[in-house]
């Protein structure tokens, strides 16, 4: 069959750049092997946030007495209970989206596509049963796997990825997780507070290392007064599993440290899924694992394309699909402009929430910058006291000459929520003296925005 767009992979990437394709008026296909939604929807994005949200409810029924609440029985976790809602919300996100494909008219075809030679895809599904559909326009929207360490051959039951510790059939008595960037630290703090001993293991110098250096080192002073054991600068270098006990080989700095737990989970990345969808079929240049696209998402063989996971920009649902609706309106000729990936907000949904955007201090004191900094803690923050919540900070980074918006960096409950205005801000230019006379709702989180700005300005209030 002829269409104007083939779509393969239908996740936050495919399935948008899909449905801007036929609101473009294209005849467009989607081709999936899996659920509709791809990884975010159904094992990523958004049960992982279901399973957060129950933890979060759990640890505010354990504290109730603190809010003046007392109950006349023990708050306990059900695990199971809580891994069955979670698989709810992301099979009731998966039925939205197949109505949304079908709302506008988008053929779904079920299968695993593949290119196929110039304007043409294969698509095998049922086993062995290939058809062949062609289109003008191809977009590649396979996304990423969890990345596996040779070190931690996964198993599936002992030694694990994130697609499995969303669906264990008990909370274990302790786990290691090797990686700590979003998907290992969410995993720390949702095993943690389900009563697991969790262990926190990073390569690196400090926990969720792509952010500012103070909120990481808060977001480590979180972790350890909840319980969790944080070691950085460290690797698992080699695990055995024996009578049901992982024994883990962690590299510190002080020499090698054995380590027993019940599950060891590997949160190291992801890889592109690059292989087996025909790259080699029609030329198509890679860069490392990657595949090499300007800035409309055009590959080296014409009429091909690629977003999200397996293109060089982070590896962020939100960018998927932003990249997705640029590339569509670029292929149906209307002007987009190209996507500023210097203003991508990055969010991770712990016990405090950590956000952000824009240049960290270290990165902009690097490029020999003169900034200037402001920092408001939610210790002062009226709204965060009544809510129980103190912990965190606004941090706001400044160009100290022309007052620009270089990057904002938060730790507290709701910033995930509250980044977008900082998004917002940088995309109109917003400069620092504007954010303190934009008057901000009492009592309210948000207000550790305007105060952080007036702090770099030395007009701050409630300092």
């Amino acid at each position: 069959m002829q269409y104007d767009l083939i779509v393969i992979g239908s996740g936050p990437g495919g399935y948008v750049a899909a449905i801007r394709a036929s609101q473009l008026k294209m005849k467009v296909a989607l081709v999936e092997k899996a659920e509709l939604g791809g990884v975010c929807l159904n094992w990523g994005c958004i049960p992982t946030k279901s399973l957060l949200k129950s933890a979060q409810v759990y640890n505010y029924m354990k504290h109730a007495a603190d809010y003046g609440i007392t109950t006349d029985c023990e708050v306990k976790a059900n695990f199971p209970a809580v891994i069955e809602r979670s698989r709810k919300v992301a099979e009731g996100m998966s039925k939205g989206v197949q109505y949304l494909i079908k709302k506008n008219k988008i053929d779904h075809i079920k299968g695993q596509g593949r290119l196929a030679g110039k304007n043409t895809v294969e698509v095998t599904s049922d086993g062995n049963n290939r058809s062949t559909i062609t289109s003008k326009h191809i977009i590649l929207a396979t996304g990423a796997h969890s990345r596996e360490l040779p070190s931690m051959k996964q198993d599936g039951k002992h030694i694990i990825g994130y697609r499995e510790a969303m669906t264990l059939e008990k909370s274990p008595e302790s786990m290691i997780i090797a990686g700590s960037g979003a998907i290992g630290s969410e995993f720390a703090w949702f095993y943690a507070s389900m009563g697991t001993k969790v262990t926190l293991v990073e390569y690196l110098d400090a926990i969720v290392p792509l952010e500012d250096e103070e909120v990481s080192a808060q977001l480590a002073r979180s972790f350890k007064k909840m319980g969790i054991k944080v070691m950085t600068g460290a690797s698992v270098e080699a695990v055995k599993v024996k009578d049901g006990v992982c024994t883990a080989t962690v590299r510190t700095k002080k020499g090698e440290e054995k380590m027993d737990a019940g599950i060891i989970m590997s949160a190291v990345g992801v890889t592109p899924n690059t292989e087996g969808i025909g790259l080699e079929e029609i030329g198509i240049e890679k860069d490392g694992e990657k595949i090499k696209v300007d800035e409309f998402y055009r590959t080296s063989a014409e009429g091909v394309y690629a977003i999200g996971d397996i293109v060089g920009g982070p590896a962020l649902a939100h960018v998927a699909s932003a990249e997705g609706i640029i590339c569509v309106e670029k292929i149906g000729g209307l002007d987009p402009e190209p996507l500023d990936y210097g203003n991508i907000p990055a969010c991770i949904y712990t016990g405090p929430e950590v956000a952000s955007v824009g240049m960290t201090e270290k990165y902009a004191r690097e490029q020999g910058m003169e900034i200037k900094i402001g920092k408001f803690p939610f210790s002062a923050s009226g709204k965060a006291s009544a809510a129980g919540e103190r912990e965190g900070f606004v941090k706001l980074i400044f160009d100290a000459k022309y007052g620009e918006l270089l990057g904002a960096h938060m730790i507290g409950a709701n910033v995930t929520e509250m980044i977008s205005e900082i998004v917002v801000a940088r995309k109109l230019e917003t400069t620092g003296h504007e954010m303190i006379k934009a008057v901000h709702p009492h009592p309210t989180m948000s207000e550790a925005v305007m105060e952080a700005a007036a702090a770099a300005y030395g007009e701050v209030i409630h300092l």
